[in-house]
Order: structure tokens, then C-alpha cells, then sequence
């Protein structure tokens, strides 16, 4: 889970201690502040609703982080420009591990530009300081599931209509070497 400006907007930590044992439930839901500036930042025209749902349980010195994001996004079509709303709903499957060394971000975020491996998916994420910060995680998934190409529904991009053979730049040309004299060979 890379830490970038927009995972730095929201915060709402749980430290491992205030897990019990049977586990934690733990409802939230962006408040006005951090939807306005989260909506720029994400791409979006506006950001009315942005909400999470997770449940943590503790993994040995781990945590596992399961839940919902659930959002209300603002966006442009990018066929006829004009506003929508669509809704964000991604599944949260996490588990964090104090044995994993903290990245600094732009050195993970050189490593996702590279590529990773199916085993780098499943890697535990950093717990730093025994703290799982749900307002960054929910972030994070907010972001994963904007759709970056939005279509209004029925929106269909139309390519443009095939010129006459004879309106190209080069008809000319062509009719000349066409006809008995005009080109030698």
C-alpha cells in the first residue's frame, strides 16, 4: 500500500492493542473536509459519499484488515464531457505485519513502475508502529476503484466517418500515376 499525498488526507488509526481478541468492527465515513479535498486530488469533480466498513483481527503480531469501500464519486464522461455520478464499491483484504520493513514511498512507487510478481501482491503490508490507519486504507481503495475512462450509460464513441477515396491529400498524385503518361516507372 504505497503513502502518497492522497493517502495522507484521511486518518483514522486503530493500534493493535485496541483489538480484542474476538476482534474489532469498525465503521467510518469521510467527513465533509476530506471528501473536498480528496475529490481533486483523486481526479473527481466532487466526492459526495465515501464510507468504509472494516473488520481487524489480530494475526499473531499482525493484523488482517477486511471490509468495504463504499463511495459516490463525480466525474466527466469521456465521450460527451458531460457530468455523472458513479458509485465505487472495492473489497478490502489486508494483512499487516510488524516483520515487514516500512518503504520509503518513492522507492515503492519505483518498484510498481517496474512490475511485481503474484507473490509481492499477497506480501503482507508494513505495520509501522502498531498502528492500521483505516482512513488511508480506505483511501487507497477509494482510489484503486475510480474508473479512470468514465462513460455515461448509452455513450458511444462514433470514429470519424472514412473519407472519399478521392478527397485524400494524395488523390492527385494517385491520378496521375493512374493514368497511360503520368508516372514513368
Amino acid at each position: 500500500m504505497a503513502m502518497d499525498k492522497s493517502t495522507d488526507l484521511w486518518h483514522a488509526p486503530v493500534t493493535v492493542d485496541d483489538i480484542p481478541e474476538a476482534g474489532l468492527h469498525v465503521e467510518l465515513e469521510a467527513p465533509e473536509a476530506v471528501r473536498e479535498a480528496l475529490a481533486p486530488v483523486a481526479g473527481l469533480r466532487a466526492l459526495p459519499e465515501l464510507k468504509a466498513t472494516f473488520d481487524l483481527t489480530r494475526r499473531g503480531r499482525g493484523v488482517h484488515v477486511g471490509g468495504t469501500v463504499l463511495a459516490r464519486v463525480g466525474q466527466t464522461c469521456v465521450v460527451t464531457l458531460e457530468p455523472i455520478e458513479n458509485r465505487v464499491e472495492e473489497e478490502v483484504d489486508l494483512l499487516f505485519s510488524p516483520d515487514v520493513p516500512a518503504v520509503p514511498a518513492d522507492i515503492e512507487a519505483d518498484a510498481h513502475s517496474i512490475g511485481h510478481t503474484a507473490d509481492e501482491e499477497d506480501a503482507p503490508e508494513p505495520l509501522v508502529g502498531g498502528t492500521v490507519d483505516l482512513g488511508a486504507v480506505a483511501t487507497e481503495f477509494l482510489m484503486l476503484g475510480i474508473d479512470p475512462y468514465p462513460r455515461k450509460e448509452g455513450a458511444q464513441f462514433a470514429s470519424p466517418a472514412a473519407e472519399d477515396a478521392g478527397a485524400h491529400p494524395f488523390a492527385a498524385l494517385a491520378a496521375l500515376k493512374k493514368s497511360p503518361g503520368g508516372a514513368r516507372s
